[in-house]
């Protein structure tokens, strides 16, 4: 027994020194001057660390507190404040020993969340119906969590923070609905769904990863789905990958449309590359670069270069074109450099790029009904003491018809600004010699007209002409005898060439030859006139009393003698002749089908003549403020001719005149021109062409053209119903007002316009049989609702009698995205085109769905 006590006092010994021993610690080495501490290390109590960094702060309606436990509970409106999170719900827990925090908002007597539970941090809000967070790892958990970034709103089922940087979500939708974000609608008119999303935020921006997603309108889903999006949110432009549409195209099979990718280039350039490819084989690649530089310049390049596949290979209707088209625009700020200005417009196309249009916005746009394409690059250059402008292009310009392209490379202009040749004695200008202006320039030219095969090659090199031209105007006019306006005027106008012509017949090919001589050669010519005018005025007044008060008739008459020499004759040795296949002695110009132009043939003493007219009439009104309103009969009406003293025979001009008015409060706009010849034209039989004869006095018809176009709109037939007037209840419908009547029925302005114009062109000349175009085009559109607008375009060819180019459309405004429909039934083009897209700045790019059908010419749609 004493053996046993002694034992066990042994081991408790031996556990006291042991434990003894373990307790202690090495002491830390002190510096060699420091005092050393009376205290002893085994005297001092090591404080245990705290799980919170900061203080927390609550405060409720009403608080218990549960020491055993650990447990803190708040009730209405508890609210709780930890370093930079706030937390107001209806009920927090805080459980000490886990380190938790639990709020949950408000419910009703079901059980279900009315209010939500706000929590702030870093100065961003965000609503769950339940929330836990950790406050030693600084982790949380929600359910039904609300996030707004940038333009739009996340609401996740389950939401688990990891730390400040990185989110997981558990079926997210997405939204840029800016009712349902101003919670004006409890639902979204869409959103896009996705059971996995990672959100990770920076100091500056963030962005939203997920992996398949898709897209839900009016609660209903869609078949629009895409394996992956990445949202970027943040001020400055991101890089990504841009999502592109797809559909089928009967001629070109199904396609994927814009697929692509967006790089912003540093500060002041965007760059975006999108492939568009087709089952059959055709493809398409659209780089699209802008670029700006505030108050100084900013332009855009696109480019089309592609391939378009048609047909069965080895069947008869196999075809294979490579297509391309390039467009590059710039503009210079007005205030960036006003001496010294640069603008471009170049679109160079290949010449059956719009016959294959892999791009179906050229058929709507009406862009493949065009049979020229031009190109402009302009360099003009200011002086601050000089009085000169000088102005460097380039232009470039496509004939589709024939195949041809002319270029002009460089064009020079130097133009003088305008000077007086006297100066004023008195300081007041009186008189024709201190009134002479003299108007000066040079205009240097290189100018080919060349097939597109043959630019910049040797076949277009020896095409080129390069012409100088100078005109010197010098002009001066006085007034005579108070009512009259008499002005002088002469033109100099002096030429110079590379290259002149050289005619002769061929007599064994039976041909006329042209040779060009590479020389210089110029001419100078020059020309006279004289002219007087006044304006008279004719007034008409009716009795008192009568609809019409007054017509008044304005008469503007003038006359003027011009005078130019015979530039034809040998003494200035422009003109050569040559004897052509009837062995008759033929004149021609060496000039001729030059850049520079002809001398004009023939002496001029012509007297020409002008009566413009001008007639309105007063009549009542009682829509106007004075009673009186003012209506334009002819806004003008003008004959013009002259007679040649001159000319051998013929000597009488074709007579024209020309009409504008409009009618209907200047609703109706006429403009009409009709061209008369004195002179009869006989037939001989069998032949379509004429010979105009000197019997004078037939004045035949030989030109008319009248065009009219009249812009009807609801507003034309009466000033907008005042609904409230007129119907008591009133609703909302989508957050837009309605008035309803007794049957409920809403009612609404349903604006609309419709843009009727016709056309008739009559021309005939020496033709036996006229030529005739006449034609009506409607352009219009109407609002249904106020979310929906169809519009529309139709042309119908009364001659033909067929409908020319036609197009449907309609939209529809979603709130927060916008449905597009257009339809081209007739013609060669046979396509509907059909596009959802989102208008929020963030997906408008990224998020849209097109659907276009394209059927080849002649096919059944």
């Amino acid at each position: 027994m004493a053996k046993t006590v002694l034992k066990n006092i042994l081991q408790i010994l031996i556990i006291l020194i042991f434990n003894n021993f373990l307790a202690q610690k090495t002491p830390e080495k002190l510096p060699k001057n420091a005092v050393k501490d009376t205290i002893s290390k085994k005297d001092t109590i090591v404080a245990k660390k705290e799980a919170l960094d900061d203080v927390l702060r609550t405060k409720a309606d009403d608080q218990r507190r549960d020491v055993p436990k650990r447990m803190t509970f708040l009730n209405k409106n508890a609210q709780v404040k930890y370093q930079d999170m706030q937390i107001d719900a209806d009920y927090i827990s805080i459980d000490d020993n886990k380190n938790l925090i639990y709020a949950r908002g408000k419910q009703d007597s079901l059980g279900k969340i009315i209010e939500p539970v706000i929590t702030t941090q870093a100065g961003k809000k965000y609503e769950t119906n339940e929330f836990s967070y950790n406050t030693k790892t600084k982790q949380a958990i929600a359910f039904n969590a609300r996030t707004e970034e940038s333009e739009g709103v996340i609401i996740a089922q389950k939401t688990k923070k990891y730390n400040d940087s990185v989110f997981a979500m558990v079926k997210a939708d997405y939204t840029t609905d800016d009712y349902f974000i101003k919670k004006k609608d409890t639902a979204a008119d869409y959103f896009m769904r996705a059971y996995n999303i990672k959100l990770i935020k920076t100091k500056n921006k963030s962005q939203i990863v997920t992996g398949p997603i898709q897209m839900f309108i009016e609660q209903v889903p869609t078949p629009l789905y895409m394996p992956f999006a990445i949202l970027p949110f943040s001020d400055k432009r991101a890089a990504g990958i841009l999502i592109p549409s797809f559909g089928e195209r009967e001629d070109v099979g199904f396609f994927l449309n814009g697929i692509g990718y967006y790089q912003p280039i540093g500060e002041h350039f965007d760059l975006k590359v999108l492939a568009d490819i087709y089952t059959k084989g055709s493809w398409n690649i659209r780089p699209q670069m802008n670029y700006q530089k505030k108050y100084r310049y900013s332009g855009t390049f696109n480019a089309d270069i592609g391939t378009m596949v048609r047909g069965i290979k080895g069947l008869d209707d196999y075809s294979r074109n490579s297509t391309y088209r390039i467009n590059w625009t710039h503009s210079q700020d007005a205030k960036a450099n006003p001496f010294l200005t640069f603008s471009a417009s170049v679109d160079i196309v290949s010449t059956k790029f719009y016959n294959n249009p892999l791009n179906n916005n050229y058929i709507f746009n009406q862009n493949v009904l065009n049979t020229q394409q031009n190109s402009t690059v302009t360099l003009t250059k200011r002086f601050l003491t000089l009085p000169i402008t000088i102005t460097g292009t380039a232009s470039y310009s496509q004939n589709f018809a024939t195949g041809l392209a002319d270029l002009r490379l460089p064009q020079m202009n130097v133009a003088v600004n305008q000077f007086y040749l006297f100066k004023s004695k008195t300081g007041v200008r009186s008189g024709l010699l201190e009134n002479i202006t003299v108007n000066t320039g040079f205009n240097l030219t290189n100018f080919v007209n060349t097939q597109e095969n043959e630019l910049f090659k040797k076949e277009m090199w020896d095409k080129m002409q390069t012409g100088l031209k100078n005109n010197i105007a010098l002009a001066t006019n006085t007034t005579l005898a108070k009512y009259f306006t008499f002005s002088l005027s002469a033109n100099i106008d002096n030429a110079l060439t590379t290259k002149t012509l050289n005619r002769y017949y061929d007599p064994v090919k039976a041909v006329t030859v042209d040779d060009v001589n590479k020389k210089f050669a110029g001419y100078s010519t020059f020309s006279a006139t004289a002219s007087i005018q006044t304006i008279l005025y004719g007034q008409m007044q009716f009795k008192k009393g009568s609809v019409i008060e007054a017509v008044r008739h304005m008469v503007t008459p003038s006359i003027g003698f011009t005078y130019s020499p015979d530039f034809s004759s040998p003494g200035f040795g422009y003109y050569k002749n040559y004897y052509n296949a009837n062995g008759a002695l033929t004149p021609y110009s060496i000039f001729e089908k030059g850049i520079i132009g002809s001398p004009q043939s023939g002496m001029v003493g012509a007297l020409g003549f002008n009566i413009g007219n001008n007639v309105e009439m007063k009549v009542k009104s009682k829509s106007d403020s004075t009673g009186v309103k003012k209506i334009k009969i002819f806004e003008s009406l003008g004959v013009s001719g002259n007679y040649n003293f001159a000319a051998k025979d013929h000597p009488w001009s074709v007579i024209t005149i020309n009409g504008q008015s409009s009618f209907f409060n200047s609703k109706l706009t006429v403009n009409t021109s009709l061209a008369l010849d004195p002179y009869k034209i006989e037939f001989l039989p069998g032949q379509d062409t004429g010979i105009r004869t000197e019997k004078f006095g037939a004045f035949s018809v030989q030109g008319f053209n009248v065009q009219m176009s009249y812009p009807l709109s609801s507003e034309i037939f009466g000033p907008k119903t005042e609904y409230a007037k007129k119907y008591s209840k009133k609703g909302e419908v989508r957050n837009e007002n309605y008035y309803f009547d007794d049957d409920n029925y809403a009612h609404f302005d349903q604006s609309w316009t419709l843009n009727v114009n016709a056309n008739y062109a009559y021309s005939k000349g020496l033709s036996r049989t006229a030529n005739k175009i006449a034609s009506i085009g409607l352009d219009g559109s109407i609002k249904l609702t106020p979310f929906w607008n169809i519009n529309g375009s139709t042309h119908y060819d009364l001659v033909t009698k067929q409908l020319a180019y036609t197009r449907i459309g309609f939209a529809r405004d979603q709130r927060s995205f916008t449905i597009n429909f257009n339809w081209v039934p007739f013609g060669q083009y046979k396509v509907y085109d059909f596009f959802i897209g989102i208008k929020a700045n963030i997906l408008s790019d990224a998020l849209k769905y097109k659907d276009r059908s394209f059927t080849q010419p002649n096919a059944p749609f």
